[in-house]
């Protein structure tokens, strides 16, 4: 499918993935948001003084490195080569 299908799969619940990424096993999630957060005592956000703040709705990448390090990556951003990519799949 293309970035367009992608995004509208992600939307419906799904996770998606590319077919040419490098690393297996990885694929994105759409988080919808959660409206006032409240930041636990020594994180850093409770540190730069926020009391209460919405978390806005975002695409987050399960990640897999070279050492099998597994780790959820917030805030993904499609790259050019993403975007033109007819091979995305759900996962």
């Amino acid at each position: 499918m293309d970035f367009g299908e992608a995004i509208r799969a992600l939307k419906a619940g799904s996770r998606v993935s590319r077919a040419g990424w490098n690393g297996k096993g990885m694929w994105l999630i759409l988080v919808p948001g959660t409206p006032a957060v409240q930041p636990r005592e020594g994180t850093i956000y409770a540190k730069a003084g926020i009391e209460v703040c919405d978390i806005l709705p975002h695409i987050d990448m399960w990640t897999v490195n070279a050492d099998a390090r597994r780790a959820m990556l917030p805030g993904w951003l499609a790259s050019q080569s993403d975007m033109l990519a007819e091979d995305w799949e759900t996962v």
